[in-house]
C-alpha cells in the first residue's frame, strides 16, 4: 500500500453515499470491501434491486458485503477477517453493534447530514427544511453505541436556499460530506486529527419521514405548507385530494396577501401562473401537480387538461 494510506471498509447503500464512495476509491487508500444492505423487491414484478452503492461497488472491482445484521456471529467474524484500519459508514441503514464498533483499529466513522448535535437521527435533511433552518451542514463523527452522540472530528455549515428541496438538498450535503470526509480520513492516517465532544445544548432529533405526514393540512400557515412541499420532495411528496382523488404537489411559492377570510384549501384563482389556494394564513400558488397514474405537469399544463372551478382541496 501507499505510504501513510489505511485499509478501510465503507458502508452506505443509498445515493447520499455514492460521492463519498467515489472521493474515497480517489485516494491512495485501500478499500479492502464495500459493506451494503441486501437487494430489496422493486418495481412493478417486484424483483429483487441492489442499491446505488453496490452497483457503483462493482462497477469500480470493489468486494461487496451484503449482511442482513451486523448481528450475526458470521457478519462479525467476517468484518474481523478484512482487519481493517477504520470503516467509513454513510447513511448504511444497519445499526451498529458494539463489537462491530470496536472492530477496526482506529475506529468506525460517519458522515452525517447535519450540524451536531442538531437533527440526530434518521432524516436531518427533511426536518431541517420543515423547522425552517436557515443553515445545516454536514458533520464527520466517530461512531459510539449511542443514536449519532459521538465526538465530531469535522464540520463544514452550508446554507439552505429559500427554495430548496430536499433533493436538492442532499446531493449538496452529499458532495460537501464526501470532500470532508477525504480531509478527515487523510488526518487520522496522519495521527493528527481532532475530536470535539458534541455539546450538551441544542440537541433535536430527526425522526424517520412518514408517508402520512405528507398530507397538507391547509390550515397551516402558507410558510409551513412550503416548507412541507419542499421538504418532501421528491419522498414522499406532499400530497392532498382533488374531489377526493390524489393530488401530489411537487411545487409551490408564495403568494401575495389577500386571501384573508376564505376557507382554508379553497382554490381562490387558477391560470397558467399557478393554482392559487387559500391557507389558515396566507396562501400559495401551485406550480407543479400530479394526479394519480399521470406524470408531474406545470400549472399551464395540468390546467388544459383538468379544468377547475371553485372546488375546495383537501375534502374527501
Amino acid at each position: 500500500m501507499h505510504p501513510g494510506s489505511l485499509k478501510v471498509g465503507f458502508a452506505g447503500t443509498p445515493a447520499f453515499a455514492l460521492p463519498a464512495l467515489e472521493a474515497l476509491a480517489g485516494t491512495p487508500h485501500r478499500i479492502a470491501a464495500v459493506l451494503t444492505q441486501p437487494d430489496r423487491p422493486a418495481g412493478r414484478g417486484r424483483a429483487l434491486r441492489p442499491g446505488p452503492v453496490k452497483e457503483r461497488a462493482l462497477e469500480l472491482g470493489l468486494t461487496v458485503l451484503q449482511p442482513a445484521s451486523l448481528k450475526a456471529p458470521e457478519a462479525l467474524e467476517a468484518l474481523r477477517a478484512l482487519e481493517l484500519d477504520a470503516l467509513i459508514v454513510v447513511a448504511y441503514g444497519l445499526i451498529l453493534p458494539p463489537a462491530v464498533l470496536e472492530t477496526p483499529r482506529l475506529g468506525c466513522f460517519n458522515i452525517h447530514a447535519s450540524l451536531l448535535p442538531r437533527w440526530r437521527g434518521a432524516a436531518p435533511i427533511q426536518r431541517a427544511i420543515l423547522a425552517g433552518d436557515a443553515v445545516t451542514g454536514v458533520t464527520i463523527m466517530r461512531m459510539q453505541a449511542g443514536l449519532d452522540t459521538g465526538p465530531m472530528l469535522a464540520q463544514r455549515t452550508l446554507e439552505i436556499a429559500p427554495r430548496e428541496t430536499a433533493g436538492e438538498l442532499h446531493d449538496r450535503l452529499a458532495e460537501l460530506g464526501a470532500l470532508l470526509m477525504v480531509e478527515m480520513i487523510g488526518a487520522v492516517a496522519r495521527g493528527d486529527a481532532h475530536e470535539t465532544p458534541q455539546p450538551a445544548a441544542g440537541v433535536s432529533y430527526a425522526a424517520k419521514i412518514e408517508k402520512r405526514e405528507a398530507l397538507i393540512d391547509w390550515s397551516l400557515d402558507a410558510t409551513a405548507i412550503l416548507r412541507a412541499i419542499r421538504a418532501f420532495n421528491p419522498w414522499p411528496v406532499a400530497e392532498t385530494r382533488l374531489c377526493g382523488a390524489q393530488l401530489r404537489i411537487w411545487e409551490a411559492e408564495a403568494a401575495a396577501p389577500g386571501s384573508e377570510g376564505a376557507p382554508p384549501g379553497t382554490v381562490l384563482a387558477a391560470s397558467a401562473q399557478g393554482i392559487e389556494v387559500a391557507c389558515g394564513d396566507g396562501a400559495v400558488w401551485l406550480t407543479r401537480l400530479q394526479l394519480a397514474g399521470r406524470k408531474p405537469l406545470s400549472a399551464r399544463e395540468f390546467l388544459n387538461a383538468q379544468p377547475l372551478g371553485a372546488v375546495r382541496l383537501g375534502e374527501p
